[in-house]
């Protein structure tokens, strides 16, 4: 577990200000007491790392005071812009949760770039909100948890259940799922479940999986309209929002040169805060699907977790 110093916190009344240090500060559910950037929004605390000044010392041509980037939190130890979102720091009871990597640079008319002239913060600074209080100080150790992706894989077929052959899928979804979200610096845990095409046994699964706040739940097997294709009807009646345009452009794109791919009733879907997508048996159509999934889950995890970037 990485421990990161905090060397000083420091507050402003005003937006687009330099902080001044303070002896402490308070951390409530609208962000730091007193300081200008609280309220009800992803963005209430910030942080850059002593490196950050560093680097940017020799373009400024001076000693860089803490707060002067308009940090609420000057740190060292670990180089904050490695985090990704939902990343945690925690240090006594107080807990933040890291919401967003850099920001949009307003150039001349920040009162921060006119005074330094630069400014590191839209590139290695992080923002968090509180998720819950305490007071912290120069000189407390924040904790760092890297948020691990939770991913299962459920296979459902009748004959790979019962071993008459090898799932192939599975693995497949299991080893893309690790290889993107390890690729894009994510903690990642995937567990696999083979079961048959049994609507009953897939909803208790399902139902499970979703109240542990599973984060994303893969299905492969059963989409097609044979007898035995379950999964998407089962799907269907658990989620709160159906995410259509993903399987439809998918379906689009391979049924123009493959007619066949037209019968998939794949299906995406989220319940609670979990993510379900139900993709087809065929190894080749799980590549396929995951391509264009992919580039949509880190969006959707904002959206879901309430983070507006706009």
């Amino acid at each position: 577990m990485e421990k990161i110093k905090i060397l000083s916190v420091n507050i402003s009344e005003k937006k687009g200000t330099i902080k001044v240090p303070a002896g402490k500060i308070t951390l409530t559910p609208d962000g730091i007491q007193g300081d200008a950037h609280g309220g009800k929004w992803h963005r209430q605390v910030s942080l850059l790392g002593k490196e950050s000044l560093d680097k940017s010392e020799p373009s400024v041509g001076r000693k860089l005071a803490y707060g002067e980037f308009a940090e609420n939190i000057t740190t060292e130890g670990f180089p904050l812009y490695k985090m990704k979102p939902f990343d945690r720091l925690v240090s006594g009871s107080a807990i933040l949760e890291v919401t967003q990597i850099g920001k949009k640079c307003h150039g001349s008319n920040c009162a921060i770039f006119q005074e330094t002239g630069n400014c590191v913060m839209p590139k290695e600074g992080i923002f968090c909100r509180v998720l819950e209080g305490g007071i912290l100080k120069a000189g407390d150790v924040l904790e760092y948890h890297p948020k691990t992706i939770e991913v299962h894989v459920v296979t459902l077929s009748d004959r790979a259940s019962q071993g008459i052959y090898e799932d192939l899928s599975g693995p497949l979804l299991k080893k893309l799922t690790e290889t993107f979200f390890s690729g894009n610096g994510r903690h990642v845990s995937v567990q696999n479940t083979i079961m048959p095409d049994n609507a009953e046994q897939l909803e208790v699964l399902l139902n499970s999986l979703i109240k542990k706040n599973i984060d994303i739940i893969f299905t492969t097997g059963g989409t097609g309209i044979g007898h035995r294709d379950i999964t998407p009807d089962v799907i269907r009646k658990l989620i709160d929002k159906e995410i259509p345009g993903i399987m439809e452009m998918v379906r689009f794109k391979y049924g123009m040169q493959f007619p066949n791919a037209l019968l998939s009733r794949s299906i995406a879907g989220v319940a609670g805060i979990t993510l379900l997508y139900a993709l087809p048996g065929n190894p080749k159509a799980v590549k396929e699907y995951c391509e264009e999934i992919f580039k949509t889950v880190e969006h959707s995890f904002r959206m879901l977790y309430n983070i507006d970037e706009h």
